[in-house]
């Protein structure tokens, strides 16, 4: 028999997460699922290397403060979050999708999340190796 309903399981699981400067905060309840690393060019760019994530339902997702919050659209389908004052990338959106990916650099302390693939590998950057034995998507 357990102590604890889910509500206070998800609570225990709640993490918060900001931009660089914190202008931007969020907290997200619940477990982060593993994550993917994405080396499409876009992801690159928009990071500065490749781009991990993990991917939570958007009512896990909490924003306590988004004063600077801006959301960049690359695509039709696909938005970008980051903070227009520190340039921190945090969200990114395909609209019309249950679920939502959050930096997981964005996350304060330990994320208790794990890499689990790398997709669009075939754009990857020449300049790093992926040698972690992981699944790879071209």
């Amino acid at each position: 028999m357990s102590l604890f309903t889910t509500e206070d399981v998800a609570a225990l699981e709640t993490r918060s997460g900001s931009c660089l400067c914190g202008e931007v905060r969020f907290i997200v309840s619940g477990p982060l699922p593993h994550a993917d690393a994405c080396h499409c060019v876009a992801c690159r760019k928009q990071s500065g290397h490749f781009w991990v994530s993990s991917d939570v339902p958007r009512g896990s997702l909490q924003l306590l403060s988004e004063a600077t919050l801006k959301w960049f659209h690359s695509s039709e389908k696909v938005r970008r979050g980051f903070c227009e004052r520190c340039g921190s990338s945090l969200f990114w959106d395909a609209l019309g999708r249950e679920k939502i990916a959050i930096a997981l650099g964005a996350i304060d302390g330990a994320t208790h999340s794990a890499l689990a693939l790398h997709i669009f590998v075939a754009e990857k950057g020449d300049y790093y190796t992926l040698c972690d034995g992981l699944t790879q998507h071209a």
